[in-house]
């Protein structure tokens, strides 16, 4: 990256998901020159799922990496620059801030556009993770629709799996929820709602073992925790693991504001932080929505406030030299 060492950008943005590829394309549509930094995970969590079929403008449904092909190429059809690279450190102590890149090279940025999303906490299970995106999801509300009049599973016992199974009962024909403990950690108004659904049963001092199935789940194999008897739940096909999410904020700890769990705060309606010059946008900043279409919004927003404050500081440094 010798090209881009030592030189100073308008807008750089870390991450490069829905939220960040959309910040890409409003800051490049107006001539910030964004420079982006794609991180582990280039696309984001999208590039690990299949079929999207809840993104406006895609009637037939899209292949996750297609769609996020298709941001890409939009951000860089007007000008932004995106790059395989991973944010390793920022020095926050003034503007321009420094950054670093894959601990090497050193650029610095006017303004940051934080996107690096969040990521679902997994069981680690071999077959789990050989199934993702095969009938294996984090996500009910990206996913469920999948399985209607189907018998699905949803591991977890807190508020996202009470969530989760809730709204899998729109569409399938019975939730199962595994729960490794003996009573569950949600909310008493979220254990109501799920306990109150006939839709849904409990299977308590359980946990998953295996997912069964090459090209789609065919089953599942499931442990009970005091008796250490395994048994075989054959019509499965769909295992949704609800235990949370962890939003990749770690670079910025103990500078930026965040809520317990990790996730940015953010001024109001607005993309700012409370670092002067840096924004977050998606996944990174929200606990709630966590779907494309959304992250997507707060891109564009996190660009807008982007250009709205280098206008603001072009102004107050021509002022000061008169």
């Amino acid at each position: 990256m010798e090209d881009i060492a030592g030189k100073t950008f308008d807008v750089v943005i870390v991450g490069s998901g829905p939220a960040g590829l959309t910040a890409a394309l409003y800051a490049a549509r107006a001539d910030l020159n964004p420079l982006v930094f794609e991180g582990p995970e280039p696309g984001g969590q999208l590039m690990q799922t299949t079929d999207v079929e809840n993104y406006p403008g895609y009637p037939e449904g899209v292949l996750g990496p297609k769609m996020m092909q298709d941001f890409r190429e939009q951000a860089q059809r007007f000008g932004a620059d995106c790059r395989y690279g991973m944010v390793s450190d920022i020095d926050f102590s003034e503007r321009p801030y420094r950054l670093e890149v894959d601990e090497e090279t050193e650029l610095f940025a006017q303004s940051i556009i934080v996107s690096t999303g969040a990521s679902a906490k997994w069981l680690g299970l071999e077959s789990e993770q050989q199934m993702r995106g095969k009938g294996v999801s984090a996500c009910a509300t990206c996913d469920g629709a999948f399985f209607r009049d189907e018998h699905v599973i949803v591991v977890g016992g807190g508020d996202t799996a009470m969530e989760e199974a809730t709204f899998l009962t729109k569409f399938a024909s019975k939730v199962t929820v595994l729960h490794r403990r003996k009573e569950l950690r949600a909310s008493k108004a979220m254990q109501t709602r799920a306990f109150n659904d006939e839709k849904i049963e409990f299977m308590w001092d359980t946990e998953l073992q295996e997912v069964l199935g090459e090209e789609a789940v065919d089953g599942v194999k499931v442990v009970n925790n005091e008796t250490d008897d395994v048994s075989t739940l054959k019509d499965v096909k769909g295992v949704f693991v609800a235990i949370g999410h962890k939003p990749n904020t770690d670079l910025f700890k103990g500078v930026l504001t965040m809520d317990d769990v990790g996730y940015i705060q953010t001024k109001g309606q607005s993309t700012e932080t409370d670092l002067e010059g840096i924004f977050a946008c998606g996944d990174a900043m929200d606990p709630v929505y966590r779907q494309a279409v959304t992250a997507a919004g707060t891109g564009c927003r996190a660009a807008l406030d982007a250009e709205r404050f280098l206008a603001e500081q072009e102004v107050q440094e021509k002022v000061a030299a008169e």
